[in-house]
């Protein structure tokens, strides 16, 4: 037999599973990663102790400013990510959430994603030497580039690995840094024949870079909109897709003549 309830009963009894399914949902691990910004190093510089960038073959100059590498910090591929720790995270402005699979491959032990990060990050720094080559019209029979970042991975450091060592071969062409003195900071992948990819994560890297010293930040053309979106106050965006657009944006910047692109 059915009885009516009344409405106030037919509430209540109707917000049990409500109640239950948020209180398991509260505790239960969800498929996100929280981020947050990371370090960033000044690849014409040191790293731990050791230089970042080293050329052999070839002379080398000595450089003024900096450029500076930028990344996220994530949760580890295997911690708990909560509701409580999502929507913590969903209401600071230095912290972000991210599909997992978007961080870190999907269907991968800890193990294996560090394998594959060392991997990307190895690819990344070849990248960069033939990019740099390349543009400079010298051969990699001749000249030996070593790069060493220790405790990042990833391909995200691709553009300003690329910027770092021409600087330290030819600077801006005519006798002076690319920076200008500056301390410039960016992001963005880098493919041998100059192209330059977008990264994810932009929005926390700009705060990280403003958070260092940097005035200025190179971003991928794609990403203009999430660098603008938490954009800390002092830092320029300069836009780019390629590594001549790149470096004729810095020179310009430096010289005071020619466009320099903008968000």
């Amino acid at each position: 037999m059915l009885s009516r309830l009344t409405r106030p009963r037919a509430v209540a009894v109707c917000a049990v599973p409500v109640v239950a399914l948020l209180a398991t949902a509260a505790f239960a691990p969800l498929p996100f990663s929280l981020t947050r910004p990371g370090l960033t190093a000044n690849v014409l510089g040191e790293n731990k102790g050791t230089p970042v960038i080293t050329v052999s073959g070839a002379p080398t100059r000595d450089t003024t400013g900096q450029l500076r590498m930028t990344t996220i910090e994530a949760t580890n591929p295997d911690t708990r990510v909560s509701l409580g720790d999502v929507l913590d995270a969903w209401f600071a402005t230095d912290q972000a959430v991210m599909p997992r699979d978007a961080v870190y491959p999907s269907g991968q032990s800890v193990k294996e994603i560090e394998q594959y990060n060392t991997e990307q990050m190895q690819e990344s720094q070849d990248a960069a030497t033939t990019a740099a080559l390349n543009y400079l019209d010298l051969s990699d029979k001749d000249i030996k580039v070593t790069l060493k970042l220790a405790d990042v991975g990833g391909p995200s450091a691709g553009l300003l690995f690329t910027l770092g060592i021409i600087d330290k071969l030819e600077g801006d062409g005519s006798g002076g840094d690319l920076t200008g003195g500056r301390t410039i900071a960016g992001t963005g992948t880098i493919e041998a024949n100059g192209e330059v990819g977008a990264v994810g994560g932009v929005a926390l890297k700009t705060q990280a870079a403003r958070r260092d010293g940097a005035t200025v930040f190179l971003v991928p053309k794609d990403e203009c909109s999430d660098a603008k979106s938490e954009l800390p106050k002092g830092l320029r965006l300069i836009p780019v897709t390629t590594l001549k657009g790149a470096v004729n944006a810095l020179t310009a910047l430096e010289s005071g003549k020619g466009s320099v692109p903008s968000c």
